[in-house]
């Protein structure tokens, strides 16, 4: 294993001539402005480049030691300058070519981050908006991509009502310890803030694996749960009354330009939060990816 052990020529299934041996990545970076317009930086390529000329995304071959996220934030590191530490993974995206693929990371940026090239691959590097996009003229992979990833520019957010998933789930015992059920619960979602979630509910954008933000809301005899240290997409929110009126809260305070994702069964609580545009999904989605 060696940088740059990943540059070469592949012929895919498809019959199509890519740069990268072993697949190739590149960074969606997309700033949501305080009206929730998307904001995405785009890259037009040197001339001398593949495509050159066109516009597409920072990003490059993957060297065989590297993931995706891992090679995605070197490439924009070395072509746009971007340090990769105010961006917040929200999804991948894999377009397979049959034997070679191409991985999308989309980042969220707080702000729109100062970029200019870095080196020769870029010529320049603009902040656009997805109806400034189509105008230009784009690299053909992200061109194929972008019908998919330009629905999955807004962040989810999953808001899960404990105690409704932890009765769902009808352990042995449960009830006698509720605080250390929702402890489990909350350990076991930090864990999925790290991995990912593989598939979200129908009625929401599709990619290759999801990196929500999540909210756990507790209430009661767990009301003093803790959150996953080092995880900071997994929130903890303690109900100082209602648990209902908590996960509706929370459904409220989040940005317009969010998804959120309500999972209980409780049937009066999801009335609430689609009234307030929320999706609705059972405790069976959230414990078939634990």
């Amino acid at each position: 294993m060696a940088a740059r052990d990943g540059d070469g020529w592949v012929e895919c299934a498809l019959g199509h001539r890519h740069w990268g041996l072993y697949g190739a990545a590149g960074l969606l970076a997309v700033h949501h402005d305080d009206a929730g317009v998307p904001h995405v930086l785009m890259q037009e390529r040197a001339g001398w480049s593949h495509h050159g000329g066109t516009w597409g995304l920072p990003g490059g071959a993957l060297d065989s030691h590297e993931d995706a996220v891992a090679g995605a934030f070197r490439e924009a590191r070395e072509e746009a300058g971007l340090d990769g530490d105010d961006l917040r993974i929200q999804g991948v995206y894999v377009d397979d070519h049959g034997g070679w693929s191409f991985h999308t990371v989309i980042a969220a940026s707080p702000r729109l981050l100062d970029a200019l090239p870095a080196n020769d691959e870029s010529v320049d590097l603009r902040w656009l908006t997805p109806g400034e996009i189509p105008a230009r003229p784009l690299h053909p992979g992200f061109a194929g991509s972008w019908p998919v990833i330009g629905r999955a520019l807004d962040p989810v957010l999953v808001v899960l009502d404990a105690a409704n998933i932890v009765g769902a789930r009808a352990e042995h015992g449960w009830w006698r310890d509720r605080a250390g059920a929702a402890a489990k619960l909350v350990s076991e979602v930090g864990a999925l803030g790290v991995s990912g979630v593989r598939v979200l509910p129908a009625g929401l954008p599709t990619l290759t694996r999801w990196f929500p933000r999540f909210t756990v809301v507790v209430e009661g005899a767990a009301r003093d749960v803790a959150g996953v240290p080092g995880v900071p997409e997994v929130t903890v929110l303690s109900a100082p009354g209602s648990g209902d009126d908590a996960v509706v809260r929370a459904v409220r305070q989040a940005p317009e330009w969010e998804h959120v994702l309500v999972v209980t069964a409780d049937r009066g609580l999801r009335e609430r939060v689609v009234a307030l545009g929320a999706e609705v999904t059972g405790p069976r989605w959230l414990l078939s990816q634990l």
